[in-house]
């Protein structure tokens, strides 16, 4: 019996154009067919012949210079055996994967093979056992409930992102008071760890913005918050290293509290210090880019609320393994191309991350577990709700990629033909649609369970393009 794990890859033209093949497709149990090839003795000789001129160029045999050896002689020297044995395995993943193709066999595994006449001579005949994508029966799709972000603006939002850019302005003045969050303190602060001191955090006249959390250290914050100018702090924080038992110790010293005194947001500081002539413009302004900004926010959650709505319509237990590890395979590569165009690899993006390859490969099986399962639960509603692709969506898909890759329509269609693409592509453009289906159709709610409206997430056809991209 010979397996492969690399067929898919090896495609060339339909069984249909080649003489003396013959191919035929027997569903089985388990959620698998068996694809029986026939191949006649005159077509398999064309594959004994190449099986030998690659033969060839291996064996040196005095007389003859490398290749050069005639057949009989090279069947004298090593016997057809091995020859016919080279020839299976070039030549039956080839005949597989067209009759794959011919009878559009939607595979999921690696096939299981086996040479049932011809091994020694004459015709061969082989079963191709394969693993295909199950079809499974989803149901409550039509009354999805998805949680988006609220998408009003309130008054209070605008003014908070007004005072923000005040705060860019702002002068510190010192104050006689007690800092608050939001002031900056003027402080010597001395850190030591198991009686040695730390470098990094032993300074003197550092100015600290008291709430900001810009050290990872919850308890700075905490004790310069209600501190005020001359008091002397000394506190214990735990160590941001899990595995360091002893705290860290701080010696703090307040030498000033300083309040950022903002500039009024009059029309004329905004002319200053804008592109806009009035507050009002400005404020306008701001409204727009944070309603625009939370609509996309929305689509992009309405999007993935979707996906793993329509996942959760099928149980684990009813995608098979293979499909999973074909998803995982695939963003596996996917990623590691990426990683490659940004000057990393997978090894230093886990590194970066601080994952271990047990863990990074479970993060990327979750994720494809439940792409494998949105695949199958898509391919459901589409049947039951009688959705289709037709063929002018194929050719204005390949017409788009033609355009995209600077190449002729006819030749991109003839080179997806021959791959065996064609269904695929059917596929994705009927998943697209039945989403867009979906997405008509599902109920949503912000995060205090209040209705949002459908059109309400619209934006306009330019950046929706942009966001499609």
């Amino acid at each position: 019996m010979l397996k492969s794990y690399q067929w898919a890859s090896r495609v060339s033209v339909p069984l249909a154009t080649l003489l003396g093949v013959r191919s035929t497709v027997e569903s089985l149990e388990g959620n698998k067919v068996k694809v029986v090839v026939e191949v006649e003795e005159a077509e398999f000789e064309k594959e004994l012949d190449a099986a030998f001129t690659r033969l060839a160029s291996q064996v040196n045999l005095p007389g003859f210079r490398p290749g050069r050896a005639p057949r009989k002689v090279l069947e004298a020297r090593i016997g057809q055996g091995y020859a016919r044995d080279e020839a299976f395995r070039e030549a039956l993943p080839n005949y597989y994967t067209k009759a794959v193709i011919e009878h559009d066999v939607d595979v999921i595994a690696p096939p299981e093979i086996d040479i049932t006449a011809g091994q020694e001579a004459g015709p061969v005949t082989f079963d191709a056992v394969v693993e295909v994508r199950p079809s499974v029966t989803v149901s409550d799709y039509d009354s999805l409930e998805i949680e988006v972000p609220a998408i009003e603006v309130s008054d209070e939002d605008v003014t908070e992102a007004v005072d923000r850019m005040r705060g860019r302005f702002g002068e510190l003045t010192t104050v006689d008071r007690a800092a608050i969050n939001g002031d900056s303190v003027v402080i010597d602060i001395a850190a030591t760890h198991a009686e040695a001191e730390i470098p990094g955090m032993t300074t003197e006249g550092y100015t600290y913005e008291v709430g900001s959390g810009a050290t990872g250290i919850d308890a700075i914050d905490e004790n310069l918050l209600g501190a005020s100018a001359g008091d002397e702090l000394s506190f214990d924080a735990p160590h941001p290293e899990e595995d360091e038992e002893a705290p860290i110790n701080f010696e703090v010293k307040v030498n000033e509290v300083q309040e950022n005194v903002l500039p009024e947001p009059t029309d004329e500081w905004v002319s200053e210090n804008s592109e806009f002539a009035t507050l009002e413009d400005l404020e306008e302004d701001y409204r727009d880019k944070m309603e625009r900004s939370r609509i996309s926010q929305a689509i992009t959650a309405r999007r993935n609320g979707i996906a793993n709505k329509v996942a959760e319509l099928v149980g684990e237990d009813d995608c098979p393994e293979a499909m999973v590890n074909n998803e995982v395979e695939g963003r596996v590569q996917d990623m590691a191309l990426r990683l490659q165009a940004q000057g990393m690899t997978i090894e230093q993006f886990m590194q970066f991350s601080g994952q271990g390859p047990d863990e990074f490969m479970e993060t990327i099986k979750v994720q494809a577990g439940s792409a494998a399962r949105m695949d199958l639960a898509l391919r459901s509603i589409a049947e039951q709700e009688n959705l289709v692709v037709a063929d002018s969506d194929i050719d204005e898909e390949i017409a788009k990629a033609a355009e995209q890759y600077e190449r002729p329509v006819e030749e991109l269609r003839e080179q997806f033909v021959e791959a065996g693409q064609l269904s695929v592509l059917r596929a994705d453009l009927l998943k697209a649609k039945t989403i867009d289906w979906l997405t008509e159709r599902v109920r949503l709610v912000d995060e205090d369970g209040r209705h949002v409206p459908s059109d309400a997430l619209e934006l306009p056809e330019e950046e929706l393009e942009e966001d499609e991209e």
